[in-house]
């Protein structure tokens, strides 16, 4: 759990503004957090999140007072591009990275609500699937679908990746479940946040790869 617990989100203002430096810094090490999953299995969506990340940053140093908030620089972007815009820049960017954090909002959640396949609680495919399927799927052409549900049987089982995220220490499962909630707290509510910006601007749009 130290990998979370230690680049903790921040508590959000009373206006729900996320500042873009603070959330960048934070999103920067969850790659590492698929690595816990597998680090082969689910390197495409590392891959994806380290790219996204990586553009958002490159558009945020151009002009950081400008872009302070992540509101601030998808309204400037709409103004800069114009009709080609939210398909562009750090707003294309910033919305596949959200798609990927809510995978993991939603996957941590399940697996601290206790959510499990009876037959087997020690794996995780039911809170994987479900992160996928609220999160991914329907953005998700059959072919990348299928690279999935390759990725689904080759996941860890869920006490290996609770020692994972705990960076190798032999940890009580209800000790590390309750570290996740509280991690959860600040990190759903700056992802909640990052959406609610999205459906304000009608910025998302609806299309597979």
């Amino acid at each position: 759990m130290a990998l979370l617990m230690e680049h903790q989100f921040r508590q959000l203002s009373a206006d729900r503004q996320v500042e873009t430096r603070p959330f960048l810094d934070a999103v920067s090490y969850l790659p590492l957090f698929f690595d816990c999953l597998g680090p082969t299995i689910f390197a495409p969506i590392k891959v994806d999140l380290i790219g996204n990340i990586t553009k958002i940053k490159a558009v945020y140093d151009t002009n950081p007072g400008r872009y302070k908030t992540l509101q601030q620089l998808l309204e400037a972007e709409k103004e800069m591009y114009g009709s080609e815009w939210p398909r562009v820049g750090a707003t294309l960017a910033l919305m596949w990275l959200k798609r990927s954090l809510k995978f993991i909002q939603i996957f941590l959640q399940s697996l601290v609500d206790g959510e499990k396949d009876q037959s087997n609680p020690n794996l995780m495919r039911v809170n994987i699937t479900k992160g996928y399927d609220v999160a991914l799927k329907r953005y998700h052409g059959w072919f990348v679908q299928q690279l999935f549900k390759a990725a689904l049987y080759a996941a860890p089982y869920k006490s290996d990746f609770l020692k994972a995220i705990s960076k190798g220490r032999d940890v009580k499962e209800e000790e590390c479940l309750e570290k996740i909630r509280k991690f959860l707290i600040n990190f759903s509510a700056n992802i909640d946040a990052v959406y609610d910006i999205y459906s304000r601007m009608n910025a998302d749009l609806d299309y597979k790869v």
